[in-house]
């Protein structure tokens, strides 16, 4: 190990194996130093929240369920506090686009195509290889300073900003992970202070100089304290770096059903920081199973028919939009996941859905949403546009006509649970796993663009139905032994598209192996990357 510097706190930090070369001046001593004391200052408090999530899950599974807070009830019914107004440019979010960080071509292509917003992700469509994190850091050093413009030496294709783009937005990885490549006092650092840390100390003060500030999106919280715990970051790193309180905005990602009943407090802990709240329909599905893993009055039915207009998705949607309206923030709408195809009939139903879930969204409330390809961003514009005309945003709907109760953020989906949509859910888990573990972190999939959060889902429901015996539509029971039969048939799909030269560079077998181990697995695995992460190439 190399690379090693020390404030006068006795914070010491280390990159494991040496910086990169092409990434020195991202990893300065200046800034390792930072982040370095970002992790000494909020590392443990990061980590007794991680304790408490543990504590509260078994709780769950003994039977009790999540509540609207009575601690907090004052937050609630304070009628009076707004989040601090809204910057420039960000009062008109109708379609944001994001992807993976790390992509160069991908990151222009985002900021060039039309977008309000462009989120540079580094969480769940990005792999978290060392590569992978600084290569996007150095991308974001490089487009907030447009001299991101580049040609591809092996294609031959130019990549150049146009002279307007997207106004950028950054995600870093959620609580949960942690950065190994990155010790401080001899231990990982938190991936979340280490991602948030270095894109601020390199391109806050850079973007105030050239009309925009450092705006953040905030994943996988699960409550109010976990929110207030990032508040307390960016006051901090505010101060240290002589950047005015209140630059910072972040829009969080309500992702988990538990920051579901405390989406009021979370805006509260954020507001002089809060740029609004997003709804993040596919990790919130994927909490949704997760959290009532134990209890069989909880299994939903076949992905594809866990709809956002129905039930406790639909009750989400309607209840966020109160709460940000409520506080003067926005209410972000989800992710269409699928993406353009080059035959004109299917591409014609790929955009018939694409418009169907747009114009949902819009008449619920929503300010705005989400697409992952430049080739959607005009489809998903349309319905806003012919809803809301000139106008940013539509605050001013209120949705005082419903009431959520409790009861209705926890109604579960009916519907079949089908063979084929087992096999859907096993092919996809293993063929995104096999891709992550080459570093790569979205994946196109039956013309839908897959992320870990996607991923996720298909094996959680697989878990699910399996723990619980659930009996498929044909009257076949979801057994150890049929499922095993299923990933063994996946599996030689899988490699019999590969075709031999493919298979045998690829992660395949691995990848197999452990959704596997996950699925069979009699206790629940908290995230599917925390046991890949452990078999990834850091080069």
């Amino acid at each position: 190990m190399d690379g090693q510097g020390r404030r006068e706190s006795m914070i010491t930090w280390e990159v494991v194996n040496g910086k990169p070369k092409r990434f020195e001046h991202i990893l300065s001593p200046e800034a390792l130093a930072f982040v370095a004391e970002l992790q000494g200052i909020f590392g443990m408090y990061r980590e007794q929240f991680l304790t408490e999530r543990t504590h509260k899950q078994v709780r769950f599974d003994a039977g009790k369920m999540p509540h609207f807070r009575e601690d907090t009830v004052s937050i609630r019914y304070d009628e009076f506090w707004r989040v601090a107004p809204i910057p420039a440019d960000l009062v008109c979010r109708k379609v944001e686009i994001t992807g993976p960080a790390s992509k160069r071509s991908m990151v222009v292509n985002a900021e060039n195509s039309g977008a309000d917003c462009y989120m540079a992700d580094a969480e769940d469509s990005d792999c978290p290889t060392l590569s992978n994190v600084l290569q996007g850091q150095l991308n974001m050093y490089d487009l907030v300073r447009r001299q991101i413009d580049f040609k591809d030496e092996k294609t031959g294709k130019e990549y150049k900003l146009n002279d307007k783009i997207a106004t950028l937005m950054f995600r870093p990885r959620g609580w949960h992970l942690l950065e190994k490549n990155i010790l401080v006092n001899g231990r990982p650092m938190s991936a979340s202070l280490f991602d948030f840390g270095i894109y601020f100390f390199h391109n806050a003060k850079e973007l105030m100089e050239r009309g925009s500030g450092p705006y953040f999106y905030l994943p996988k919280l699960e409550n109010y304290e976990e929110a207030r715990l990032w508040n307390d970051v960016f006051v901090f790193a505010q101060r240290r770096l002589g950047v005015p309180q209140g630059t910072i905005r972040a829009t969080v990602l309500i992702e988990t059903i538990l920051a579901a009943f405390e989406m009021e407090e979370i805006l509260y802990a954020l507001k002089n920081h809060s740029a609004g709240l997003n709804c993040g329909r596919w990790d919130y599905i994927f909490s949704y199973i997760k959290k009532f893993r134990k209890h069989p009055g909880f299994i939903l039915p076949d992905r594809a028919q866990v709809t956002m207009d129905r039930d406790f998705l639909k009750a989400y949607c309607v209840k966020l939009i109160q709460v940000c309206h409520k506080r003067g923030a926005h209410a972000m709408g989800g992710m269409a996941a699928q993406i353009p195809l080059k035959d004109p009939e299917a591409n014609k139903k790929v955009t018939e859905k694409i418009l169907a879930d747009k114009r949902r969204e819009v008449e619920a409330g929503h300010d705005g949403t989400w697409v992952p390809h430049p080739g959607t961003v005009a489809i998903a514009r349309q319905p806003f546009d012919e809803v809301l005309g000139d106008k940013p945003n539509q605050l001013e709907v209120m949705r005082e006509d419903v009431v959520v109760t409790e009861f209705d953020l926890l109604r579960p989906h009916s519907g079949e649970i089908t063979e084929a949509g087992l096999r859907t859910n096993i092919s996809v888990g293993i063929q995104y796993l096999e891709a992550w573990l080459r570093g790569i972190g979205c994946v196109p999939l039956y013309n839908l663009m897959e992320d870990a959060a996607t991923a996720e889902i298909s094996r959680s429901q697989v878990w699910q139905w399996l723990n619980h015996k659930a009996v498929l539509a044909d009257g076949q029971t979801v057994t150890g032994e049929f499922v095993a039969m299923m990933i063994r048939g996946e599996f030689d799909k899988i490699q019999e598209e590969m075709g031999a030269e493919k298979y045998a560079a690829s992660k395949l077998d691995l990848a197999t192996e452990l959704f596997a181990r996950i699925i069979f697995s009699k206790d629940f695995t908290e995230f599917l990357t925390l046991p890949a992460y452990e078999h990834l190439k850091h080069n």
